[in-house]
């Protein structure tokens, strides 16, 4: 079985600088950075950031119009 399916033994911490809760969901660091730009993120950015629920729960109350009007376009 490959090695990057496999769950970390160590849970993953939250991007966003300041917050040490566990990550649960993880979106995409253009979208995270465009919807909340004043946000510092901990250390280097790759594609994906990780998450806490607060800060999840953040995100999507400032991409919910961008979200309904994408779902629309289809």
């Amino acid at each position: 079985m490959a090695e990057r399916h496999r769950r970390p033994e160590e849970p993953e911490r939250c991007s966003v600088s300041g917050c040490k809760d566990e990550a649960e969901r993880s979106v995409s660091s253009k979208r995270y950075q465009a919807a909340l730009p004043g946000v510092a993120l901990n250390g280097e950015v790759g594609r994906r950031v990780a998450l806490c629920r607060r800060h999840y729960k953040e995100f999507r109350k400032k991409t919910k119009e961008d979200r309904e009007l994408e779902r629309l376009g289809w």
